[in-house]
């Protein structure tokens, strides 16, 4: 080709780059927010105060500054990996399995007859209680962070879950079959993608945060927390535990090593049962009257369904109007979704503990939260 002749295909590229059909070096994103404002806009049984909001931000603001809440907070927990004990990639495999199993642990019983784990001389409940059973089980000298003890069939069974998760209270710990199933799953695509280590899976992400969510959400079923919503073209994602998973490794690394994701920012609240319950509390979103009565009376929400989808996306959207709201008054703080997130979980589980709640949270039995 001489000079004076044009270079069709660079002049394409340059075309497509014009019209907006292509973006040169682009850096992967969730979705996640988008997918969360498109329910909030469309919302009828979930609205938001912004006057609340504003209030409660400057009262989180406070309480967060008082208490120095950082990643180190979540590395300080006793139930914690601590990677300096157990070293990087044992931390990054209980991260994963963690978080792998990190769902549905509410309870219609009273608090002394709910599920509950004894590890250490003390009785924990909830999400703890996961955490409590993985580590009493590595300390039995079950495999329970190994990829391949998921797959044996003959070694890690229902009735096996069942000891690793055994309570010291009659009730069993909910949905055992679904955690089974996605055990099996997960060592399958580790297998199959990453040579069995949840570090491989990591490392293929290349330092974002957003790329290992999409990763997580396209490899496994287990993961791809998405669901429709009123006819959009494309399904809401929400992502909760692959965005916690990633949250958890920032944390536990402190932003180092596997934790260092250059957009972690991007990552948004995990929108479970608990962080819509303290929001509905600080009075920042508020509820339509069948689905205030529905929430009252402890009715199951029915899983993927109207009211619990405005219910999850709305709070994500809710949260990330606290967030700007903090940046806006204090434009030198950096504070993203997760440490909010981080704080607002363990706000309501103290007022659990405490007795002082003052509304219940809403009831779904999922595997995705």
């Amino acid at each position: 080709m001489s000079d004076d002749e044009p270079d069709l295909e660079l002049l394409a590229l340059l075309r497509q780059h014009l019209q907006g059909k292509l973006t040169l070096n682009e850096e992967p994103e969730t979705g996640v927010l988008e997918g969360a404002e498109y329910v909030y806009d469309n919302s009828i049984d979930v609205s938001i105060d912004m006057r609340s909001c504003k209030n409660a931000a400057a009262a989180i603001y406070a309480q967060m500054q008082q208490k120095a809440y950082s990643p180190a907070t979540w590395a300080s927990h006793e139930l914690h990996p601590d990677r300096r004990a157990i070293g990087d990639e044992g931390a990054v495999a209980f991260i994963f399995v963690m978080d792998l199993l990190n769902f549905s642990f509410w309870s219609e019983r009273s608090e002394a007859e709910r599920f509950a784990v004894e590890y250490r001389g003390k009785r924990w409940t909830g999400y703890w209680s996961l955490v409590a059973a993985l580590q009493r089980a590595l300390d039995e000298g079950i495999p329970i962070t190994d990829s391949h003890f998921w797959q044996d069939e003959e070694e890690c069974t229902l009735d096996v879950l069942r000891h690793v998760f055994r309570s010291c209270t009659n009730e069993e710990m909910p949905l055992l079959a679904e955690r089974l199933a996605c055990l099996r799953e997960a060592g399958q695509v580790l297998y199959e993608k990453y040579q069995c280590h949840a570090v491989n899976l990591v490392e293929a992400a290349n330092g974002s945060a957003a790329g290992l969510v999409n990763l997580l959400a396209r490899d496994f079923k287990c993961f791809r927390d998405e669901h429709r919503f009123q006819g959009r073209r494309e399904p809401v994602r929400i992502l909760k535990r692959a965005q916690i998973l990633v949250a958890d490794l920032w944390a536990c690394f402190e932003g180092e090593d596997y934790g260092e994701f250059r957009d972690i920012d991007k990552i948004t609240m995990f929108a479970d049962y608990r962080v819509p319950q303290i929001l509905r509390t600080l009075g920042c979103i508020s509820y339509s009257p069948p689905l205030e009565t529905a929430i009252q009376r402890k009715q199951n929400l029915a899983q993927g369904g109207s009211w619990e989808m405005q219910l999850r996306a709305c709070s994500i959207w809710c949260v990330e109007l606290l967030r700007r709201e903090i940046v806006k008054k204090h434009p030198g703080t950096h504070i993203n979704a997760i440490l909010l997130d981080f704080f607002l979980y363990d706000t309501i589980k103290e007022m659990e503990k405490a007795g002082t709640e003052s509304v219940p949270h809403h009831r779904t039995r999922s595997i995705w939260y």
